[in-house]
């Protein structure tokens, strides 16, 4: 069920919120967290899809705020049932002087006594933690992926990092750590001594892991921009170097890996690219900080060479 409250205020909003649990449209209990993205028309039918999505695993509010010019003016829309996944979704439109205050947009639409989680699905603010949405979330989550220039941004983010931040271009990595983590669980337990981490130039995955593997190994990593044209987009290889030989973990082609290790067989692992709504149930599960991906954007970059570039 969708709907539509041109030309309104929040308030307003607020009271339709409550007839709609009253008629039975939607039950405000079981809501774990409000979810508040921030997006351009543009990016934020994509981010409601994927709040949707991981609401059936986190039942939450989602709030999406869209601001643009022109005459002072509040539309918005409420989304419940099957239009809005196990969340009810609240969009609103804000134009002019009514879009100057974001954070009093939001307040009165919270649910009570809940965490508030802030998502920037594409453009992020210069300091997430110190912006109007940013003051009232626990957590606050951002995309490197979406930025022109990777270095940049991964260097503003480690320089503004508070507690609460992350970004989803560290969630995607989740499943090529823990295969490296596996490999290096096995014997022979030897010393890494060097680290070689190939990737897209655009990819902010790549530096992400370059930074966490030069923090947990404080080994020499080199990392290697490349052109994506000739392969995918994204992580190509990780190689360990250790005594008995190298370690080669390898995404020729997206979805699948190849594991070769000294005196063994090659494997081939399922390494799929996650969907945007796997990130985001992934961050949504956690809304303590992230302590690690904290070290990682701060003391793993600073240590981290620039990159090398080439085929």
């Amino acid at each position: 069920m969708i709907i539509d409250l041109p030309d309104t205020t929040v308030s307003q909003v607020a009271k339709q919120l409550v007839k709609v649990r009253e008629e039975g449209g939607a039950v405000a209990l079981g809501r774990v967290l409000t979810l508040v993205i921030s997006a351009r028309n543009g990016v934020a039918e994509a981010a409601i899809d994927a709040a949707n999505d991981a609401s059936r695993e986190h039942p939450m509010r989602v709030i999406v705020l869209t601001t643009g010019e022109g005459e002072s003016r509040l539309d918005a829309q409420i989304r419940v049932g099957g239009d809005a996944g196990a969340s009810e979704v609240v969009v609103l439109h804000a134009f002019g002087a009514a879009a100057s205050n974001e954070e009093s947009l939001i307040t009165g639409l919270l649910l009570p006594d809940a965490p508030v989680v802030a998502w920037w699905p594409e453009e992020a603010p210069t300091a997430p933690s110190s912006s109007p949405l940013g003051r009232i979330a626990q957590r606050r989550i951002t995309d490197a992926a979406t930025a022109h220039d990777v270095r940049d941004r991964l260097a503003l983010l480690g320089r503004t990092h508070a507690p609460g931040d992350t970004d989803l271009a560290w969630t995607r990595l989740t499943h090529w750590r823990e295969q490296l983590a596996a490999v290096l669980d096995q014997p022979p337990f030897e010393p890494i001594t060097a680290v070689e981490v190939r990737g897209a130039a655009a990819s902010p995955s790549t530096a992400l892991l370059a930074a966490w593997l030069q923090l947990a190994l404080d080994v020499p990593v080199r990392w290697h921009s490349e052109n994506p044209e000739t392969w995918h987009d994204g992580i190509r290889s990780v190689r360990l170097t250790r005594e008995s030989g190298d370690i080669l973990l390898e995404r020729p082609s997206p979805g699948v890996a190849v594991l070769t290790q000294p005196e063994q067989p090659k494997h081939d692992l399922h390494l799929p690219r996650r969907t945007l709504r796997e990130c985001l149930a992934e961050e949504l599960r956690r809304l303590d900080p992230d302590l690690l991906y904290g070290r990682v954007i701060t003391e793993g970059w600073e240590k981290l060479g620039p990159p090398e570039t080439g085929e």
